[in-house]
């Protein structure tokens, strides 16, 4: 079971783990040895998760999302497989809380004085600039 919070957890058997062998320079131990961890989730056929949070995560842009729905995470960054594991599940973890936080409403303020002037300004300058710019007439 992984809890992502209080009222939300995800079954150990909606998540699919490959382990593979990690890239880049390692000597023996890397080459032997498959630490890398491939993590599936789908979205869409997942049971835990409140629809919602489903919808809410197929909307968002996120490179580990596929359009078919599925959540691909991998990790390499330890020689451990357990580490990777564990790291691949936390980020999943952190993807689904990402996903269940409520955005702030944004609040439209008007330009305030000083702004509204600076703008002003700076526009007189470049007209002045562009004045400059002309054929002097004799």
């Amino acid at each position: 079971m992984l809890k992502i919070s209080n009222s939300i957890t995800i079954n150990d058997t909606e998540i699919e783990m490959q382990f593979i062998r990690s890239q880049g320079a390692g000597g023996q131990h890397v080459n032997k040895t498959s630490t890398a961890v491939h993590l599936f989730f789908d979205i869409k056929a997942s049971e835990s998760l409140p629809q919602r949070l489903k919808d809410r995560l197929l909307t968002m842009a996120d490179h580990r999302i596929s359009k078919s729905g599925k959540v691909i995470i991998k990790s390499q960054g330890s020689r451990s497989q357990d580490a990777n594991r564990s790291e691949a599940l936390a980020q999943l973890a952190a993807l689904i809380q990402k996903a269940n936080t409520q955005d702030k409403r944004r609040i439209a303020t008007k330009p305030t004085f000083g702004s509204k002037m600076k703008r002003l300004d700076k526009k007189n300058q470049r007209g002045e600039k562009k004045q400059l710019r002309k054929a002097v007439k004799y």
